[in-house]
């Protein structure tokens, strides 16, 4: 099993500063954002609409990407559940993927010496 986590979360707009807020006080200390389009299976339907769309409508998105040891995984996990849940539509999704190899190119460190 690998050493090495990336967590990708998908979520809307709203909640980036307090997300990493309580990631910074455990410790996590890199991460990449990027602001992406995308929908969900209700295909881009606002909380506040009363019919599901026919036609995907993207919507604004932010995609958080973190790469970790494994082990801090679940703790990782929890906060952002915690910080993103509000129990509407658009909370976003989170994926967790195994990493064969970090690099980092300046020094050549590999694994986890290179987070």
């Amino acid at each position: 099993m690998s050493r090495i986590s990336k967590i990708e979360v998908i979520t809307g707009m709203s909640k980036l500063t307090d997300l990493i807020q309580q990631l910074s006080k455990v410790g996590i200390r890199g991460v990449t954002v990027m602001q992406v389009l995308g929908c969900g299976v209700e295909m881009g339907t606002q909380e506040y609409e009363v019919d599901i769309n026919e036609v995907m409508e993207l919507l604004p998105k932010q995609q958080i990407n973190i790469v970790v040891e494994t082990s801090k995984v679940d703790k990782i996990l929890d906060i952002i559940k915690k910080e993103l849940y509000t129990g509407h539509i658009g909370d976003g999704k989170i994926f967790v993927y195994s990493i064969d190899n970090v690099i980092r190119v300046r020094t050549g460190d590999e694994g986890l010496e290179a987070l």
